[in-house]
This record gives C-alpha cells, structure tokens and sequence, in this order.
C-alpha cells in the first residue's frame, strides 16, 4: 500500500476502513483523505470493493473496522438528526440515474426540494431547472426518463444530487454504459461543475479514459491484495508506477 499523507484541507478522511460480508473481506486498512475541491477517483478491477467502499462512505454499508469522517463529522457515530443534517451536504448519483420512472426530469430533481426544504412549488421548479442548465438539460426538463438517452439520465442524476447544492458528489461508475463520444462529454461537464461551483467530486470507476480525464488523485484497490495498491495523480501512476498490476491497469496490458 502507498503511502498516503492526511491533508489539513481534507473534507473526506478514511482511517483504517475494512468491509466485508460474512467470511468474505473485500479490503482492510483502507486509509486515505479526499481534498476540497478535487475530483478524486476510486478505481480498481471488477470486485475489488469499489461500490462497497463508495456505500460505506455514504453511511449506506457499515465498515467492519476504522472510521470515516465526511466534513469533521464521524459518519457512523452520527445518528438522528445530526446524520440527516451531514447527508443533507452530500448528493450521490447511482450508476443508472436511479430517477423515478413516472415523473419528469424537472419532477425528479425536484424531489429533494420538497423533502428538505419549505421552497414554494414555484421557487423548486425555478432552482430545478437552475440544475437541469448546468448539465446542459435545460431543453429536456418535460421529458420523462423512458424519453432519454442513457447520457441524459446519468446528467439528470447528477442534476438531482446538485439540488441542494451540497459541497460534495459521490458519483457512481458514471460512464457506465456510454459510448465513447457521450462519456467523453459526461467526463468534461465533471471538470466544469468542478471549476465552476468548486465541488468535490468522489467518482467511482474503472473506466480508463475516465480516469485520466477527470481525476485529480485517485486510490487503486486491488481484489488479491485485498486494500489499496496505488495512491496519487493517476497520470503519474501510468507513467511511473513499477506495480506490476497497476502498470498492467493503466497501460492495458495482461498482468
């Protein structure tokens, strides 16, 4: 495991996080910050935990061990209505959108407004559409989700995880799915919401080209070594990483 230097400007620390089911540990001693403001990439081979960590981090799957803080609050020492306020300042988008089916894309991004706000329906429907825009939806608002592409949806999800306007995006596997050309775009309105609104993006992936097109620093688990095998600028870790798997992951190569 790489060394890994906790960050006085982190807003995200893991310490020590192990995960499993029953017999099965899918990764120990996972330590490692996120930094205000960073696109920080979870990366890694099919089974490796990545998901599980990304769950584990949201309050969603208890760790076996460690601790995980998410803006100087313990995730998992915190209950009631302190872990509503904390989840409130995170928004999360699910591999396929997870939008509801029967509702239109202005309806879905809505949907957080009005459980977690005292916003009128006018004033939901105008900060809804303010998110729409800033994926570029702005035309397809009365568009139900069967009415999309698969581009379109990922960029609703993250609409709808925007509509609070928490600090920080947990994004599932976001590229999932896409052909090169609509995951390339999904890749580059990542980096802008990132510029623009100073969003710190925790992106799960194993998508190559996604990694090294958004990532600012990324963690490497490993399914045999069951932790972490690389940590750093994924573009230095494709250059000079000497780990046999990770230079056989960022070069394509059989290991």
């Amino acid at each position: 495991m790489s060394e890994t230097t906790v960050s006085a400007e982190a807003v995200i620390r893991c310490e020590g996080i192990a995960a499993g089911f029953g017999s099965n540990i899918l990764f120990r001693d996972v330590t490692f910050d996120v930094k205000r403001g960073e696109v920080f990439v979870i990366l890694g081979g099919s089974g490796c935990g990545k998901s599980t960590l990304l769950k584990l981090m949201i309050g969603l799957v208890p760790p076996l061990a460690g601790r995980v803080t998410i803006l100087d609050t313990d995730v998992w020492a915190t209950e009631g209505k302190a872990r509503l306020e904390l989840l409130k300042r995170i928004g999360v988008m699910w591999q396929q959108g997870a939008l509801f089916g029967s509702l239109t894309l202005l309806e879905n991004v809505e949907m957080p407004l009005a459980e977690h706000t005292s916003l009128s329906a006018a004033a939901r429907a105008e900060v809804a559409r303010a998110k729409l825009g800033l994926v570029g939806l702005s035309e397809a608002a009365s568009r139900l989700p069967s009415e999309v592409s698969g581009g379109m949806l990922k960029r609703a999800g993250v609409a709808r995880a925007l509509a609070l306007d928490p600090p920080i995006l947990f994004l599932d596997e976001p590229s999932a799915g896409l052909d090169p050309i609509t995951s390339a775009g999904l890749d580059a309105m990542i980096r802008d919401l990132s510029r623009t609104l100073g969003t710190t993006f925790v992106v799960v992936t194993h998508e190559l080209a996604s990694i090294l097109a958004i990532g600012d620093r990324c963690i490497m688990l490993d399914k045999e070594a069951k932790g972490v095998i690389a940590e750093g600028d994924p573009r230095r870790l494709r250059e000079e990483s000497t780990q046999p798997t990770v230079r056989a992951f960022f070069r394509r190569e059989a290991a």
